[in-house]
């Protein structure tokens, strides 16, 4: 081993080795940096490709956007041209026909995605408007200065877009002549503000302008730039804007925009500064509005996307060289690497031995402390002991609770009605009718056997048993059911909608008796739900399916609450004031005892719980 060990060292210590591994790192070196280069460009070039791609495609959109909003308020000036009222007004400006002009203007703005309509007469004075009743009213305002007022005098319709006099909002005006072209009445306007538009584009976070034929920002995202120009104004034109007021007191100065790459095919590169941020190298896309003059410019940046593509390309790149780079160490080294590998496996063999022997020596002590808890244990588990019969104890008492709460709640129906058969009997006693008291004391009798049975089925679960599955008519499962909640529910049963196919039985898998309890748990519930509804209704329904008869119980109520529904078929849990929650645990338990299941459907539109039980043969 020694031997292995002082060759490994004459070799990694030799001239000729640490001239290699110079060589190899400066190539190395050498080469990461040319890829990287390469890389870096290639990257560039791929990102502005898919940039310039992706700004013509969003400009795209975003101009079938704008479109789309400057086409719905161009039809009202045509429309209200034609209109009778509108004439009547200009022809006879009445404070009848201004005041009902007035109102309809004011409801048709309501009802559109425009700002504001108007009436100017041949004058150029605002007679009627939409917001008449505003302190900003336009009626009385001149507007004879106006370009689209003259030019729908002459033209018959124009659309201007200028910052309100009035409002000192800026928006689209079109409007239209009302009247002849020898003979004109006045001029219909709609005023179609952006600023929907303009908030749609902000959150994009991609500043977006629209610039119409002279270079002005019209509608922008930025609304610093609101006014501002493309590039520089010639004197006549900026003259002309200046006298008509168009843009109020703008300044009509340049964009801070800087650029980089002239205009191809519609795309250019620049840089600009946005408001509280740094200057930023953007895609800028501008493409023509459809039906205006209008360009629409959309501006792309491009350090998030750039730096990822040339992150990419540089680690693909990476990716490509570092395994041969790696390739060609290991060869280099896979000599040294061998002997250095020996070398560890001995050293590592000798440290193993050395823990080996202490690790034996940390067992045996673990064992002697091991014995000393065992023993601890064995006297905490006598203590144990007593503490688990005082649980068992507790845990009695527990149960003997539940069962009671479970008698009481199972009984409590049969006793509300024995009580009301027992009153009905003492009124036909009363009225000699001994022939309906005796049918009401018979009735009597039938529910004290169903207590008596609910009590022997309580002793039978209490034996882990159950009562044996026969078949049961399922309609007089349900007639008895619905008999019992006579004395609950009296005058509201009419709610109960039993629809069960008459003629041939329909027997089921149970016992009638346990049936009926999990049939007026069912249809309790539901006319509970429904209590208070002057539209409540509980339908009952059953149809079969592959063997098995599936009962439906569906009312129109509120619905479970979320609170509720999530332990709805855990033992003490209930939306009632005083309910004991068991109903539907015994309903499940019961329907389960006879190979059946029960599930539940609820909504804000109501509930529907679905009882599945097997088909008894005929």
């Amino acid at each position: 081993m020694r031997a292995f060990t002082d060759s490994l060292t004459d070799w990694s210590s030799a001239p000729a080795a640490r001239r290699r591994w110079v060589l190899f790192t400066l190539v190395s070196l050498v080469l990461v940096t040319v890829t990287l280069i390469g890389a870096h460009r290639y990257g560039t070039d791929a990102a502005m490709r898919e940039l310039r791609s992706q700004a013509r495609i969003d400009a795209g959109l975003k101009v079938a956007l704008l479109r789309a909003v400057l086409e719905r308020p161009r039809a009202l000036p045509l429309i209200l041209s034609r209109d009778r009222e509108v004439e009547e007004a200009l022809r006879e400006p009445t404070t009848l026909h201004l005041n009902g002009l007035n109102r309809k203007l004011q409801d048709l703005v309501a009802g559109t995605n425009a700002s504001v309509l108007y009436l100017i007469d041949r004058r150029g004075i605002a007679i009627a408007s939409s917001n008449w009743a505003e302190p900003t009213s336009f009626v009385g305002s001149d507007y004879a200065f106006r370009d689209y007022f003259s030019r729908a005098m002459a033209e018959g319709k124009a659309e201007h877009f200028a910052l309100g006099s009035v409002s000192l909002r800026p928006g689209l005006y079109i409007s239209h002549r009302v009247g002849a072209a020898e003979a004109p009445l006045g001029v219909i306007v709609v005023k179609a503000e952006f600023d929907q538009l303009e908030s749609d584009w902000r959150e994009t976070l991609k500043p977006t302008f629209v610039a119409d034929q002279d270079g002005v920002v019209l509608i922008t995202s930025v609304d610093s730039w609101r006014f501002m120009t493309t590039s520089a104004l010639q004197p006549a034109v900026q003259k002309q804007i200046r006298s008509s007021l168009q843009f109020g007191d703008a300044s009509l100065v340049p964009l801070p925009m800087l650029q980089l790459q002239p205009f191809t095919d519609d795309v250019r590169v620049i840089e600009t500064v946005l408001p509280g941020e740094r200057q930023r190298r953007m895609v800028e896309v501008a493409l023509g509005v459809p039906s205006t003059p209008w360009r629409l410019h959309y501006l792309l940046p491009t350090e998030p996307q750039l730096d990822a593509m040339i992150g990419q390309a540089q680690l693909t790149a990476l990716a490509l060289l570092l395994p041969l780079l790696a390739l060609a160490a290991l060869v280099l080294w896979r000599r040294q690497t061998v002997l250095a590998r020996i070398a560890q496996e001995q050293a590592a063999r000798l440290e193993l031995e050395r823990r080996v022997e202490e690790r034996t020596l940390d067992l045996r002590s673990a064992r002697d402390r091991l014995e000393a808890e065992m023993a601890d244990h064995r006297s905490t588990e006598a203590r144990l002991q007593g503490v688990q019969q005082e649980l068992v104890q507790a845990n009695r008492l527990a149960i003997l609770g539940q069962v009671a709460a479970g008698v009481a709640h199972e009984i409590n129906q049969p006793v509300a009605t024995i009580r009301a058969y027992a009153d009905n009997a003492g009124t036909y006693l009363e009225r000699d009718r001994p022939e309906a008291a005796r049918e009401n004391l018979r009735e009597i009798a039938g529910l004290t056997e169903r207590i008596g049975a609910i009590t022997e089925d309580l002793k039978a679960l209490a034996r882990r048993g159950r009562t044996a599955a026969e078949p049961v008519n399922l309609q007089d499962a349900v007639s008895g059911a619905t008999m019992l909640l006579k004395s609950r529910f009296a005058g509201r049963l009419d709610a109960l909608q039993i629809n069960l196919p008459a003629g041939k039985p329909i027997l089921v898998q149970a016992s009638r008796l346990r049936l009926e309890q999990v049939l007026i748990n069912l249809f309790q519930n539901a006319l509970e739900a429904i209590e208070g509804q002057a539209d409540g209704r509980v339908s009952v329904a059953t149809h079969s399916l592959d063997g098995k008869i599936l009962v439906t119980v569906e009312d129109n109520g509120p619905g479970i609450p979320e609170s509720i529904r999530q332990h709805l078929f855990s033992p003490f849990n209930s939306s009632k004031e005083k309910g004991l929650g068991l109903g539907l645990v015994i309903a499940k338990d019961i329907v389960s005892d006879y190979g059946g299941r029960i599930s539940v459907d609820t909504s804000q539109a109501g509930t529907r719980f679905t009882i599945e039980l097997k088909q008894a043969a005929q």
